[in-house]
């Protein structure tokens, strides 16, 4: 009977033993609240899955080299699981680069957590943004003007017409052509005009030397080249050639803007041109004016056919490159081009000297007599001495 009573309360103390330990099928108290409470080891596995996938992520942003916002990221989203969804729903409407989104999800490969790729979408942002940056700066470069741009067809006026020299003054290159026409020479007895055959060699484009000194100033410091940029800006020097007051592009004192300085002109006048070279006369323009091939168009041969609405049957390629007017401001940028010639007006040789301009709509060729005031700053053309 006591072996009995022993076995019994020896049974039952192994019962109770057994109940604490969770018994043979493995099952434990934690275990079967394992769904509804945050403490349990299911949702610990959770957070150690999400860390995980967490710190891949936070890798492949450190690889993307943005190691702070990966870095900030892991911590927060190892915090909870509802975190890291949240995180993923706004990573999910970043404007994140597709290539770098497409990039993480190469990297996670294999890991059902949706978070990592997110994550690293989000966070990579900054990077793409700072690359573009980059990207646009450097493509932003000022390319110099191609002046072949304003030419005429080689079907045009023939192949090879157009040859280049540099100034050795500022190692400037030029395009010139050399162009056969005629002048007018006289009225004959039976009242025909009598034409001389000629050629003149011109620059195929506007004169660019000189110091730009701002439009509201005059050019004034004789003691070197000066010249005006049309809105103060040179990239339209280098593309429609500087601006010059008379006595400037003369090469004379600035004096001689508003006195008369005939005595000083001379033949072949040199001025602002490079050595061998001088400035363009009217019976130069005519020349040019009356070449061969461009009886048909007059005027309009001369204009290039680039922003200025000419057929340049000549070869001139004259472009509008505008003016600097008296009180220092610029106007008709692509409307007119003007130019000085190396000759005072009669009508007042203190302050008006010849000048000649031509529209980009004008049909009308270029007085002889025409005068303006020296102050205005106009394009120059030089001619090679033969």
């Amino acid at each position: 009977m006591r072996n009995f009573k022993y076995s019994i309360i020896a049974s039952i103390i192994l019962s109770v033993a057994l109940a604490a330990c969770g018994g043979d099928s493995g099952t434990s108290p934690s275990d079967v609240i394992q769904d509804s409470v945050p403490g349990s080891p299911s949702s610990s596995s959770v957070k150690k899955s999400s860390s995980s996938s967490v710190i891949r992520s936070s890798s492949s942003v450190i690889q993307s080299g943005d190691s702070h916002e990966g870095s900030s990221n892991s911590k927060r989203s190892s915090s909870s699981s509802s975190k890291v969804s949240s995180s993923s729903a706004k990573a999910t409407s970043s404007s994140s680069s597709a290539k770098i989104v497409s990039s993480s999800s190469k990297r996670s490969e294999g890991d059902p957590s949706s978070s990592s790729q997110k994550i690293v979408s989000s966070s990579s942002v900054a990077p793409a943004s700072s690359s573009s940056k980059k990207v646009e700066s450097s493509s932003s470069e000022y390319v110099p003007f191609d002046h072949s741009k304003t030419h005429a067809a080689d079907w045009e006026i023939g192949e090879n017409r157009y040859k280049t020299f540099v100034d050795p003054r500022n190692g400037r290159s030029y395009y010139y052509i050399t162009i056969p026409g005629r002048v007018f020479k006289e009225m004959g007895a039976n009242g025909k005009a009598i034409w001389t055959e000629d050629t003149v060699t011109v620059m195929a484009e506007n004169l660019n030397i000189g110091k730009m000194v701002l439009g509201e100033n005059d050019q004034n410091d004789d003691g070197e080249i000066e010249r005006y940029c049309y809105n103060n800006d040179t990239t339209y020097c280098d593309e429609f050639g500087g601006l010059y007051q008379w006595a400037e592009m003369m090469q004379l004192p600035s004096r001689c803007n508003t006195e008369s300085c005939a005595e000083l002109i001379q033949e072949n006048h040199r001025g602002i041109c490079p050595e061998g070279w001088r400035l363009m006369t009217y019976d130069d323009y005519k020349i040019i004016e009356n070449a061969d091939g461009n009886e048909e168009h007059g005027i309009a041969g001369l204009r290039s056919g680039y922003r200025f609405s000419g057929y340049n049957t000549t070869g001139f390629s004259l472009v509008g490159a505008g003016k600097r007017e008296k009180n220092g401001k610029f106007s008709r940028l692509e409307e007119v081009a003007y130019w000085f010639y190396p000759l005072e007006d009669d009508y007042d040789r203190s302050i008006y000297a010849h000048f000649a301009y031509i529209a980009m709509s004008g049909a009308y060729g270029v007085g002889a007599d025409n005068g303006d005031e020296k102050t205005y700053g106009l394009s120059v053309r030089c001619v090679k001495l033969e």
